[in-house]
């Protein structure tokens, strides 16, 4: 349990019966249009299978499922093991209170336990929140992958961010 800007955010493992809230605060942050590629949520199969057993994690505060975070390989080949995309979402009524801090506080605890070197993920430049927040959990940007994707008709830029552990 952690208190943050005097919310209580209690975190504990994404598990199956989580994914009517999990997929109702995806469906919010793709509907912002800059939270992601995709346009529609997948159904829980397609999002298990695309995702890390382990570093799966949800918020509640008030018993209420407010965010979320989980880990997906970048590649299958072995060298890679120890690397990892992330994906965070927050409930639109919870943005802004501590709870994306409290997620990425928990996985990069957990990851870190677990031998993972490298988190990295791909934000829209114009979602300046999470670029302020990765930051503050010491990511960096890498690069920006200009015109690498379109959403809707409009080709979008993304921000490459990465964290390296103390150990890599």
């Amino acid at each position: 349990m952690k208190t943050v800007a005097s919310t209580v955010v209690e975190m504990r493992d994404l598990r199956p019966e989580d994914w009517p809230e999990v997929s109702r605060i995806y469906a919010e942050g793709i509907a912002t249009g800059n939270a992601t590629f995709e346009t529609a949520v997948p159904s829980w199969e397609e999002w298990d299978a695309a995702h890390l057993g382990q570093q799966r994690f949800v918020a509640e505060t008030g018993g209420e499922v407010v965010g979320w975070i989980a880990t997906a390989p970048v590649s299958s080949r072995c060298c890679y093991a120890g690397v990892a995309e992330i994906s965070a979402y927050v409930a639109e009524n919870a943005r802004g209170q501590g709870v994306g801090g409290a997620l990425l506080d928990r996985l990069i605890e957990t990851t870190e336990a677990a031998g993972v070197w490298t988190l990295e993920t791909g934000v829209f430049p114009e979602n300046e929140p999470s670029l302020a927040l990765l930051r503050r959990f010491g990511f960096r940007e890498v690069g920006v992958r200009e015109r690498i994707g379109q959403l809707n008709g409009v080709w979008r830029d993304v921000v490459l961010m990465e964290r390296r552990s103390d150990f890599s």
